[in-house]
């Protein structure tokens, strides 16, 4: 059996993924060993935080829903809202938010109308 050198592969593989880690700190850009240890980090981050990406936003659009409820009533909480609208209405609470936010006039109609 003839012999293979794997010289341009693994230069070509070591390449990427120096080029992937390129912009971290100290010699995790620069030394393949520790730059293939953090890339096997950041992936394992990346995928988990694509993830909590979608918790983080649906906790800001509550913060940002019962802040906005607040301000048109103050009787009024974010988890009495949305027992009250549960089968009013279609909007979800990213458009709610996004309301409460742009258009406050509409929000607060919006609000008095589905709460009467």
């Amino acid at each position: 059996m003839s012999r293979v050198k794997k010289g341009i592969s693994a230069h070509k593989r070591r390449g990427y993924v120096l080029e992937r880690t390129k912009g971290f700190i100290h010699g995790r850009s620069t030394k393949f060993r520790q730059a293939k240890e953090a890339l096997l980090h950041a992936d394992s981050y990346a995928y988990r935080d694509r993830r909590n990406r979608k918790r983080e936003f649906r906790a800001l659009w509550i913060v940002r829903l019962n802040n906005a409820l607040r301000l048109v009533n103050p009787d009024l909480s974010y988890s009495k809202f949305i027992n009250i609208i549960k089968d009013k209405t279609e909007l979800n609470r990213k458009m709610l938010s996004e309301l409460a936010i742009r258009d406050e006039a509409a929000f607060a109609a919006l609000v008095t109308e589905l709460t009467k």
